[in-house]
């Protein structure tokens, strides 16, 4: 096998690289007829990366006829060679790739300027064919943007995001952060960006579906394409089934599957193709549902204060106003005595109201002492947040 690389296609190859660095561990590489595929997939088969680059890309693609070899290495050693990308450009003339099955060696040889040569030799392992099963042809929403309009998009998200959540209608696409834990929903930040449709080149949209899926995949993708300037399309289909993110050239050709968070909010993984084919189930962990609603009342009311403006959300059915929550039945407003309090926890509680608990918590903040407390120490008098009782109005 002889490939040999020249001119400014070094650095795209070294791009190409450290983008799938950002999915696996793993480097598989394997020449073909119609060019040299270089695949990576992260270890719970969540996301999957394949660039192929055409006979076209070399300055010369010779491989043996009959030829059947596929190996995989560490990435990080292939990244070594490739390690400066400031400077490839400029120092590095071509770059020769070789293969070397007396010892077992993958030979990557850099020719740079002044004749000075580096070559680096490259244990591997042999493997089977690494191949995702998708069709991106069949999916029915498709988006086409320049890699600026995403980059600047991904930029207002902290490096620390797993997962964004990207939802579309006939004339917008919004994407923001996703929140797992409904805990921290009410410490979390929420951040959210509408894109219109003409900021496209591409804007299709035969289903109104949202998905969710890992931002650092995307992230890597978005590495490459901002360097050689290619746009990035965007195939996806309704929740739990794989995101398509490509970028195509007429030499070479990128695809990153990612996996999406399913209406049941399981991570599934992507249907890897081998001479044995794998078992494909739910990820370990679910991820609970992302539905303001579904959150505790007071979580509800600080998104409300937190968010930003309205997005794919207002189609949802309006949530009942803070007027209504704010005037109760008069009962509820006055204060509670400590034999009161005792001959409600003997009782059974109403499943159909609210626990008193987070009401006190939402209205009277800390009125009220803990009911550990009330036992052991008076009560003291404190301001009550609310309006005159019937009693009181009848006595005036």
């Amino acid at each position: 096998m002889q490939c040999v690389v020249t001119g400014g296609n070094v650095k795209v190859l070294g791009k190409a690289i450290h983008s799938l660095s950002r999915i696996g561990d793993e480097l598989y590489v394997e020449p073909q007829e119609d060019g040299l595929a270089l695949r990576s997939v992260n270890s719970s088969r969540s996301a999957y990366a394949c660039f192929l680059f055409a006979p076209l890309f070399f300055s010369r693609y010779a491989i043996p006829t009959g030829l059947n070899f596929r190996c995989k290495m560490a990435i990080k050693s292939v990244q070594s060679v490739f390690k400066s990308l400031a400077t490839l450009e400029k120092t590095v003339e071509k770059c020769h790739i070789g293969l070397d099955e007396q010892k077992d060696r993958l030979t990557f040889t850099l020719h740079c300027k002044h004749g000075l040569l580096k070559t680096h030799n490259l244990s591997y392992q042999d493997s089977e064919s690494l191949e995702a099963v998708f069709d991106k042809n069949s999916c029915a929403n498709v988006f086409r943007a320049q890699p600026r309009v995403l980059v600047d998009t991904v930029v207002h998200f902290p490096t620390s995001l797993e997962e964004v959540t990207v939802t579309v209608s006939d004339e917008r696409m919004w994407v923001r952060n996703h929140v797992e834990d409904e805990a921290e929903r009410s410490k979390a930040m929420l951040t959210e960006l509408c894109l219109a449709a003409d900021e496209f080149d591409y804007f299709a949209v035969k289903a109104h579906y949202s998905i969710t899926f890992c931002l650092k995949e995307f992230r890597g993708l978005l590495l490459f394409a901002e360097s050689t300037g290619l746009p990035v399309s965007m195939y996806f289909d309704e929740p739990g089934s794989p995101v398509v993110l490509s970028v195509t050239d007429s030499v070479l050709e990128g695809n990153f599957v990612l996996a999406t968070l399913s209406d049941n909010h399981d991570l599934h993984k992507i249907h890897i193709d081998s001479t044995q084919k794998v078992d494909i189930g739910d990820a370990d962990q679910p991820h609970p549902p992302d539905d303001f609603m579904s959150d505790d009342m007071d979580a509800y009311l600080i998104a409300m204060d937190t968010s930003a403006a309205p997005g794919p959300s207002t189609a949802d059915p309006p949530p009942p106003s803070l007027a209504t929550f704010r005037k109760p039945p008069a009962p509820n407003y006055r204060t509670r005595t400590h034999s009161e309090e005792e001959e409600e926890d003997d009782g059974e509680e109403d499943p159909e109201r609210p626990p008193d608990k987070k009401f006190r918590s939402l209205f009277f903040g800390s009125v009220l002492p803990p009911s550990s407390q009330m036992n052991t120490q008076p009560l003291t008098t404190q301001e009550v947040l609310a309006s005159d009782s019937e009693d009181e109005t009848e006595a005036e």
